[in-house]
């Protein structure tokens, strides 16, 4: 009777050892599993970026990105003051609605409606939560520091800024520029009720990946047509 008494006690003791062995092996693979799927989805935005710093490095120029999007962009020759709103196509995420130029700044890029990777791979893009040209309130263009908005280091107050659309032409007057922190949310003003424009950009410039600071660049409208009926 004592003898199988112990042999209980023993084989208790050997399922005890196995489930230990056996939470020992598969909670350090679950908490890496865990830590894995965390790092990705706190990564995965700016990962895109930094593979895109990476390519800009080992091509032959920021021209070199092919990657798939839509023009819906025309020149246009109006030179009116107004444009009804039902001859805009307001531009969805990704679409390339117009260009930009700085020619004091030897800037010319392909302006996008968003500012996600496809847009700034390809140009500058314009944060959705923004206005495009014409309609009396802030622009807010974003673009890398160190491909298309890399010029921007050479802006001073009075240049001229060139926004073409297919439904007209503009121009913005420079008044300032100011680096921020990245966190600052007095650096722009949405809710303006006047047309201007903010471009920015990462600080400092030719900086490789995300940095804490960035460039602004402030102006005011001078020409170019007001989008007109737009709530009727």
């Amino acid at each position: 009777m004592k003898k199988k008494t112990t042999n209980t006690r023993a084989a208790k003791k050997r399922k005890k050892i196995k489930k230990a062995l056996k939470h020992s092996i598969l909670m350090p693979v679950l908490v890496c599993l865990l830590l894995y799927a965390a790092i990705a989805a706190v990564g995965y935005p700016f990962l895109s970026d930094f593979v895109s710093i990476g390519s800009m490095l080992f091509q032959n120029g920021s021209q070199s990105f092919s990657r798939s999007y839509e023009n819906i962009f025309t020149p246009s020759d109006n030179s009116s003051d107004t444009v009804d709103a039902s001859e805009v196509t307001y531009p969805s995420i990704n679409k390339q609605f117009g260009k930009l130029e700085i020619d004091s700044a030897d800037i010319e890029a392909k302006l996008f409606f968003g500012d996600g990777s496809i847009p700034l791979h390809n140009g500058v893009g314009l944060y959705a939560g923004s206005f495009i040209p014409g309609y009396g309130k802030t622009i807010l263009i974003a673009g890398h520091n160190n491909t298309y908005f890399n010029g921007l280091k050479k802006v001073k107050k009075g240049d001229i800024v060139s926004i073409h659309t297919s439904y007209g032409n503009y121009e913005y007057k420079i008044k300032e520029t100011a680096v921020k922190k990245a966190t600052d949310k007095t650096a722009y003003d949405l809710s303006a009720d006047r047309e201007n424009l903010i471009l920015y950009t990462c600080y400092p410039f030719d900086e490789l990946g995300l940095t804490d600071k960035r460039f602004f660049v402030y102006g005011d409208k001078i020409s170019g047509p007001d989008i007109v009926g737009i709530y009727e």
